[in-house]
């Protein structure tokens, strides 16, 4: 077994030997969600014609968690292991800086996934779905989980302590996931806050991502695929910049 794949594996194992809390959880949480929003909402708001809103709000849910799944992952990891000076020891082997972060950003994509497919599995139990082109579905899922997951390295490479993590999750991951059509749909905004949507990448993703579901979509999906790929590039330059550097990694 080379260094990339002991570090991906391990990064695996990390988050699937407490799967009760890093799967288990956020399923639980999103099917709150659906409950508590579809029982409020349901029969008063029709988001596309013909979608009731409880369909509409599953794959908003599926995909938010994937986004929010895949930043923890690799964040969590990078600064449990800085804070307890473990880090050393993943540098130390004669991986290349491309080992490095592929074996993060790719077990991120995997928890990203592993949440959002529990998520999808549960929610469905009480919405039926149809799937337009489950090909949309996959490709919003990969680059979504691979743009947070990368988003994940810059944050856990940057912060020196919880605190600036959770600084980092509480005031810009949150809100751009809460914001970005989970659980509404843009063309329900005032002018202004629909031209204020359309700086927030997680639109996009989470708006391709359910235009798989239901061959509608608030934007055109080739427009939502192309600026999270060109999100994901910028990040991932970022984040093998400050690899390579040794930026907040090396003493």
């Amino acid at each position: 077994m080379t260094g990339w794949q002991t570090l991906f594996k391990k990064e695996i194992l990390r988050f699937w030997k407490v799967s009760f809390q890093t799967v288990l959880a956020p399923v639980v949480t999103a099917l709150l969600y659906l409950m508590i929003f579809s029982h409020v909402l349901d029969g008063k708001v029709e988001p596309y014609p013909g979608v009731s809103y409880a369909a509409f709000l599953v794959p908003g849910l599926v995909m938010m968690s994937v986004l929010q799944n895949a930043f923890a992952n690799s964040s969590s990891s990078l600064i449990q292991s800085k804070i307890t000076g473990n880090l050393v020891f993943v540098l130390l082997p004669p991986l290349s800086h491309l080992e490095f972060f592929s074996a993060y950003v790719l077990a991120s994509m995997a928890r990203g996934i592993a949440v959002g497919l529990g998520v999808l599995l549960v929610t469905v139990a009480f919405v039926g779905l149809h799937v337009h082109n489950p090909l949309w579905i996959l490709v919003h899922a990969l680059v979504g989980s691979a743009l947070l997951g990368t988003m994940g390295v810059i944050a856990g490479i940057w912060a020196e302590k919880f605190d600036q993590l959770a600084a980092f999750q509480n005031f810009i991951i949150m809100p751009a996931t809460f914001l970005s059509g989970v659980f509404y749909s843009i063309h329900s905004l005032p002018d202004l806050w629909q031209t204020i949507s359309h700086f927030n990448p997680f639109f996009y993703l989470i708006d391709g991502f359910r235009f798989g579901f239901f061959g509608v979509s608030d934007v055109s999906p080739w427009f939502s695929l192309a600026v999270g790929v060109v999100a994901w590039v910028v990040l991932t330059a970022i984040a093998l910049r400050m690899v390579t550097s040794g930026y907040k990694l090396r003493g």
